[in-house]
Parts: structure tokens; C-alpha cells; sequence
């Protein structure tokens, strides 16, 4: 056993920094080991000396042996086998063969006893020795048959001169290594990573369909799939469970109906042929395929995949090069983070556009509302500029830095033909934008009509502010000198032209006050501020105080004061403005509400459905 493990494989195990690592394919590796580990139980066991040399007894087995050729594995006849001579002093060829189970078996003509004798292998041991592989396999182990053929079985004729010739034509393995003497079979487990299972859960929130594909036998496959919940453990694995085999035998239609369903599916024993087609079936069905491999025959299912992932540390060159991404921990727990990742820079750019959207939206509201009520213009063009290329800024790229929203892989994914803007966000567009007009209308009508402030201004109604232009033909009409350097006595029509400075600046505040509000609001699309805190972005935060030290700077530098045609505010009149502002925080909870429940709806439909 220890010989075919040790010598009948590509793996190497090294000695890094005192640390042990393998070089090859794991299953090997684990082959090699397990050999070492044989080696410490034989006569000579005493002699080895892995601190020093990882793969002593692998080199003990190794030597005067003289290799001939190697068969190489191919995922179609699921074997590997290689030729030596001089083993244990036998001057012929003798094969050392490893491989599927199932396979090995029926192939073997004979079976070697513990005390080294060989009997006979009829078709009823055949049976009774697959039944018990099967159920080791199903246990979740992964299962490889050990056979070795001394009197070098059906390739005693092959030379190293005459191997190039013989050995050719690979459609003729199979045979070449049938007639040998099977020995018994090693289980591999494959321990789950702890966080796979939540990442499969995840997966299954999300909207994203977890299929396992694998060369292991069904019973293996099955049971670790019951282990990551990718198939549930009162599941009939008739219905989800196939081997290549039998999903080749079904119609495409077939094909199509298994697949288009969306709860969990394995497929077991895979060649290279059923990876391409499985990958090609579901992208007929519309769906977006993320393929993962890192064997050579992986690469033409990652290449025609819409993602195909191959793995850093096992994978081949030729995987890695026909793939777009590279796992650099081979872990499937990253490709579910790289899909979160991928969501909240989604969702950031959507705030990004959502915040500026909105808050444009408002201004255009305020100046048709204006219009509309026919009152002086709240705002001039350098005073829209200053907030537009200025105040806006800041919060506006601090937004990119918002971390995923926590209900993020709850959520479906896009179809690859979405818009960026729906129906729904849209409509929340119009909803926000159009408050932020009614904000900053309102709190210049407020002042000029209702406000009581310490200034001493003169009230109006809404009917003189909306006919302010018919000013001159009004009788009895005075104005308070409320403001310094400015007397109104003579054109008292002067106090809607010159004399809304102040309401000017209570507007401006409100717009600017009100976009930083938004700017909170645009943390999460439908998570409350409750839940998603401020303080989960700092450099938000930065950002809205950078902005509103900004505004207090251009309200309390005179020579700003000028440029800007505002004026200095009071606490009072502070106070007006945090009191037209907020309320845009409650307008877009509201909002988030509802987004909450249209996302809850559709989760219970789709798992419903699941």
C-alpha cells in the first residue's frame, strides 16, 4: 500500500522554515503522507527521519527501483498508474495502480490477502467490496482504490524504449491496467471549513444557487453537500444528486427543467465534457455562472463561464490564465465575501447617485416652485454653484466609503439587464427631491410672511409676496429699516428686490443643511439610521462638517457675506432652519420602510420557492 501511495505520485512534501507544505495535488499529498506515516510501522521505521527529510521512506521504497512509464490520471477513466521494475528484486514490469474505487475494482482480477497471498476476485466480492465502499464514501469520505499487479499484469511487454510507441493511444489505459491484484482502499477527509456552511446559507439568502460539481463518487458528494446544506438531509437525492453519467443520458429539455429549478444540485463523477456543458445549459436558462476549478481540464468551463475563478495555491497555470479571478486562499467563503464586496460598491455608486440626483432634483424644485408661486428668486447662480461644486462635494465621495449594508446578501441579485434606476428608486428620487424644493421655498415664505425674529422685519401675506412685482401700484404700503445701511422709506419695494437677504440665506442654509441630512440618509438604501448609525462612515462625517464649515464660513466672513449676497443668522433663526431640514430625515425613513418590505417580500417568495 505504502508503495503504490508513495511511488505512484507527483506530490512532493518540503521542509519550509521548519514548517511542512506540499507541492502538487492535495489528494497526492495526503497519499504521500499517508505512506510516510506507514513507514514508521515497518522494519526499518527507526531509520526515518522526517524533520530532516519529509519523504525518507518514500525514498527507501524508491530505491534500485527503475521507472519504466506512468499513465497519467485523466478524469475519463479516473486511474493512475505507473510501471517499475526491480521491485522487491522482481526483475519484470510491475504496475502500482490508484484510482476510483468502483473503478479499480472491476478491473482487478485477483485481491491480495493481509498475509500477502492472492485470491481469486469473483463478481460477487466485487459487489459486496463496492457496497462497502459505497458506504465508507457516503460517511463523507473521499475513497481511492490501491492495486498493484507484480507479474505486471497487461503491460510485462512494455520497455522504456517501446513506451512512446505503446502507450500513445490513452484510449487504450483502461485496458492496459485491468488484470492487477487490488489491495484495499484509502479514505481521505476532507474536514469543512467551519465558515462554508454560513457561506452557503448566505448564498441561499442572496438569491444565488449553490451547485457542487466533483469527481467523487455520489455517496461522497451527497454527504458532504448535506454537510454544507447545499442539499438539505431529508432531501431525495434522485431528484438532486446525478453522476455524469446519468445527467448525460437526459433529453436537453430534461437537463434544462433540473437545472432551472433552484434549490441545491451535486454532480458527481464529472468529466471535463460535463463541466462545459452544465456551464453552457445554465447560461441558455439566463443565469449569471461563476465556475470554479484548478485542474488543466477545468479551463474550458472557466473560460465560457461569465466568472470563472480558479484556485491560487492548487491551481494549474493553464486554470488561472483561462479565469478572471484567482482565489489566493482556495477558499469558498471568499468568492461569497467577493459577491458582498461586489454589492456594496454597487450600493455606493447607487448613493453616490442618489445623494447628488436628489438633491439637484431639489434645486430644480425650488426654482419651479418659486416660479410657480411667483415669488422673488430664492437663490442667484453663484450662490447654486457654491453648493453644487463646493458644499456637495465632500459628502458625495465620502459616500463610496459606506460599508455593506447588513441585510446586503439578503437581497436578490441584478439581472444583467437592470436599471440603475428603477420605478421604485426613481419614485424616491422624486419623493426627496421635492421636499428639498417645498424645504427651501418654504422657509423664504415662512420668514417673509410668519417669521418673528429679532431683526423686526415687516410681514406680508402670500398673496403680496406671490404679486410683489405690482409692488409700486400698492397704496399704504411700509416697510421697517431692519437692515443696517438701508432705508426703505423712499421704495419700500426695494424689501423684495435688496431686502431678502435674510430669507435668502435662511433658504441657502436649508438646502445646505438639508443635503447633509440626505447625505446620512444615503448610508443605506433601506436601513434605518437606527440601525446603520452615522459612525459606521467617519469619513462621512468629515466630510458633512468640512461642508458645513464651509456654509458658516461664507454666513460669517463679511467679505464672503458680499460675494455670496447673504448675512449672518441668529440661534433663532438656526433653529428655523434645523426645523425645515430634518423633516427629510423622516420622509426617507418612511421610505426605507416600505424598501424593507418589498425586499422582505420578495426573500419569503423566492425561499418559499426554493
Amino acid at each position: 500500500m505504502a508503495a503504490v501511495c508513495a511511488i505512484n505520485n507527483r506530490a512532493r512534501i518540503i521542509l519550509d522554515n521548519g514548517a511542512f507544505k506540499i507541492q502538487g495535488e492535495p489528494t497526492e499529498a495526503a497519499l504521500k503522507v499517508f505512506a510516510e506515516k506507514l513507514g514508521r510501522y515497518s522494519s526499518a521505521g527507526s531509520q526515518f527521519n522526517h524533520r530532516a527529510n519529509p519523504m525518507a521512506f518514500a525514498e527507501h521504497l524508491s530505491q534500485e527501483l527503475d521507472e519504466v512509464a506512468t499513465l497519467e490520471f485523466s478524469s475519463e477513466r479516473k486511474a493512475m498508474s505507473t510501471i517499475i521494475r526491480n521491485y522487491q528484486g522482481i526483475g519484470n514490469n510491475t504496475v502500482l495502480l490508484k484510482g476510483a474505487p468502483e473503478k479499480i475494482i472491476n478491473t482487478c482480477s485477483s485481491i491480495t490477502t493481509s498475509s500477502g497471498e492472492q485470491q481469486s476476485l469473483v463478481d460477487d466480492h466485487k459487489k459486496e467490496l463496492i457496497e462497502k465502499v459505497k458506504t465508507t464514501s457516503s460517511q463523507g469520505y473521499r475513497v481511492l482504490g490501491i492495486a498493484i499487479a507484480t507479474d505486471g499484469g497487461n503491460m510485462t511487454d512494455i520497455t522504456k524504449e517501446n513506451s512512446r510507441e505503446v502507450l500513445t493511444d490513452s484510449s487504450k489505459y483502461s485496458h492496459l491496467e485491468s488484470n492487477c491484484s487490488f489491495l484495499g482502499y484509502v479514505c481521505i477527509q476532507d474536514p469543512v471549513r467551519p465558515e462554508v456552511r454560513q457561506s452557503i446559507e448566505e448564498c441561499k439568502f442572496s438569491g444565488i444557487n449553490v451547485i457542487m460539481i466533483t469527481g467523487d463518487s455520489k455517496e461522497t458528494a451527497v454527504a458532504i453537500a448535506k454537510q454544507l446544506d447545499i442539499i438539505s438531509e431529508d432531501s431525495d437525492a434522485s431528484n438532486c444528486c446525478f453522476t455524469g453519467a446519468e445527467f448525460e443520458e437526459f433529453s436537453v429539455a430534461q437537463k434544462k427543467q433540473i437545472l432551472s429549478s433552484k434549490s441545491g444540485k451535486v454532480f458527481s463523477r464529472v468529466e471535463p465534457r460535463h463541466k462545459r456543458e452544465l456551464v453552457k445549459l445554465l447560461i441558455d436558462l439566463g443565469e449569471i455562472v461563476a465556475m470554479t476549478g484548478d485542474g488543466v481540464n477545468d479551463a474550458p468551463a472557466l473560460k465560457q463561464a461569465h466568472i470563472g475563478i480558479a484556485m491560487g495555491i492548487t491551481g494549474t497555470e493553464v486554470a488561472k490564465q483561462a479565469s478572471d479571478m484567482v482565489l489566493a486562499d482556495d477558499n469558498f467563503a471568499t468568492i461569497v465575501k467577493a459577491v458582498e464586496e461586489g454589492r456594496s460598491i454597487y450600493s455606493n455608486m447607487k448613493a453616490f447617485i442618489r445623494y447628488l440626483i436628489s438633491s439637484n432634483i431639489g434645486e430644480v424644485a425650488s426654482i419651479f416652485f418659486t416660479a410657480m408661486l411667483g415669488i422673488p428668486e430664492g437663490f442667484n447662480s453663484v450662490q447654486l454653484l457654491w453648493v453644487n461644486l463646493v458644499t456637495d462635494g465632500p459628502p458625495a465621495t465620502a459616500l463610496g466609503f459606506n460599508p455593506p449594508d447588513k441585510d446586503i446578501m439578503r437581497k436578490p441579485p441584478r439581472r444583467n439587464d437592470d436599471n440603475l434606476i428603477s420605478n421604485w428608486v426613481f419614485f424616491r428620487y422624486m419623493v426627496i427631491g421635492i421636499y428639498v424644493g417645498l424645504a427651501t421655498v418654504g422657509i423664504f415664505v415662512y420668514w417673509y410672511t410668519s417669521a418673528v425674529t429679532a431683526d423686526g422685519h415687516t410681514l406680508v401675506t402670500l398673496h403680496q409676496l406671490s404679486t410683489w412685482s405690482e409692488c409700486p401700484n400698492w397704496k399704504d404700503f411700509k416697510v421697517n429699516n431692519f437692515v443696517e445701511g438701508m432705508d426703505f422709506s423712499d421704495n419700500p419695494c426695494n424689501y423684495f428686490v435688496d431686502g431678502k437677504v435674510k430669507a435668502s440665506t435662511l433658504s441657502l442654509s436649508v438646502l445646505v443643511v438639508i443635503e447633509m441630512l440626505n447625505a446620512l440618509n444615503a448610508i443605506s438604501e433601506d436601513n434605518s439610521l437606527l440601525t446603520m448609525t452615522p459612525f459606521v462612515n467617519p469619513y462621512l462625517i468629515l466630510a458633512i462638517f468640512g461642508s458645513i464649515s464651509l456654509h458658516y464660513m461664507i454666513v460669517y466672513v463679511p467679505f464672503f457675506n458680499k460675494i455670496f449676497s447673504i448675512t449672518n443668522l441668529d440661534m433663532h433663526e438656526w433653529i428655523m432652519v434645523f426645523a425645515f431640514s430634518f423633516p427629510v430625515i423622516i420622509v426617507d425613513e418612511i421610505l426605507k420602510f416600505f424598501g424593507r418590505m418589498r425586499n422582505n417580500q420578495e426573500l419569503a417568495a423566492r425561499l418559499k420557492q426554493e
